[in-house]
């Protein structure tokens, strides 16, 4: 865990502390049990109203919290007898993906997903969950192995977007990802997707091509992060604010538009504040349209996923109010 606070989450933090002081208090007094009981219901109304009003900008912190969990510790959670594997078979590992078998409610899938660090050391060594050409080309070969084997894949997505840098470039980065949306595209096991945190760019939907795409209550999901879009568009970093507005990322946005599936609900006050909670729901959700996409056949799942995609995306017409002159 890390000290960091973000503003909206500290009214109610400081609440807590008192409610901890006080019994710590109790111990020796029982007549402020009264008291806590009623500092304790006014948390969690307090949590329940903020954490259903935030805003766009105060979303995308939430779904960056430094507590909030990672790809592996969902594996730790849903997962049985897991087994990751390693390497592209090309160049190296990528550490900024994981990924391998496993057994879901006793049934043997294929899970993969970006890993971010929980400090200085393992966020250099995850690359910040920026992952490589090989991370992608890793991804794709455990993709080969779930559509060779029948095994349903899952992938769990959380990163600001694929890494930039000249190494990346020089091996491939873009191939890479269209590699794998062209090897999602074509399978033929049912796929499912979960944007568990921060879905940015070719990056993440390199890993997000699926039958079904859900979102933890507080995930974002976007074509360019915040910071990219208010650097290109305003040329100003520092407008992330602004840019967080207009991209429509919250789950509750994409669900309208048509882009998520299905919101999945978390712990009250985010994801970090209830692991365990959060993934009993994910596991239910996971449970429910794997067997939803068991009933179709390998053909009639690349044939929906194909319409799905095809489907996405609106536009609105804005009539010109502009008259010619005579």
């Amino acid at each position: 865990m890390t000290n960091r606070v973000l503003d909206f989450e500290r009214p109610i933090l400081e609440l807590e502390s008192k409610i901890r002081e006080l019994k710590d208090l109790s111990e020796a007094n029982d007549e402020i049990a009264d008291e806590i009981r009623r500092l304790e219901e006014k948390a969690r109304r307090l949590q329940r109203e903020r954490f259903a009003a935030l805003s766009p900008w105060e979303q995308v912190q939430l779904a960056k919290h430094p507590d909030r969990p990672y790809t592996l510790d969902y594996v730790g959670e849903l997962l049985t007898d897991w087994v990751e594997l390693k390497g592209d078979r090309a160049f190296a590992d990528d550490p900024a993906i994981v990924g391998g078998l496993g057994r879901f409610r006793g049934r043997p899938i294929v899970l993969l997903g970006h890993q971010k660090g929980r400090n200085t050391k393992e966020n250099l060594y995850r690359n910040f969950g920026m992952a490589r050409p090989e991370g992608y080309r890793k991804a794709q070969r455990l993709m080969d192995m779930a559509d060779r084997f029948g095994l349903p894949l899952v992938t769990l997505i959380d990163t600001a977007g694929a890494y930039p840098g000249i190494g990346a470039e020089e091996r491939g980065q873009s191939e890479a990802i269209a590699a794998s949306l062209e090897k999602m595209a074509t399978l033929g096991v049912p796929t499912v997707s979960v944007v568990i945190g921060e879905g940015g760019s070719g990056g993440a939907l390199a890993i997000g091509l699926t039958d079904r795409i859900l979102m933890l209550e507080h995930a974002v999901y976007s074509v360019i992060s915040p910071r990219g879009c208010a650097s290109i568009l305003w040329k100003d970093p520092d407008a992330e604010r602004k840019a967080a507005d207009q991209l429509k990322l919250s789950a509750q946005d994409l669900l309208e538009l048509g882009v998520c599936d299905e919101i999945v609900p978390e712990a009250v006050g985010g994801a970090h504040r209830g692991l365990s909670e959060t993934a009993s729901a994910l596991a239910e959700a996971l449970a429910r349209h794997l067997a939803e996409l068991d009933k179709m056949t390998p053909d009639e799942r690349r044939n929906a996923r194909y319409r799905k995609f095809r489907e996405m995306g609106r536009f609105e017409v804005v009539e010109d109010s502009r008259t010619e002159s005579a």
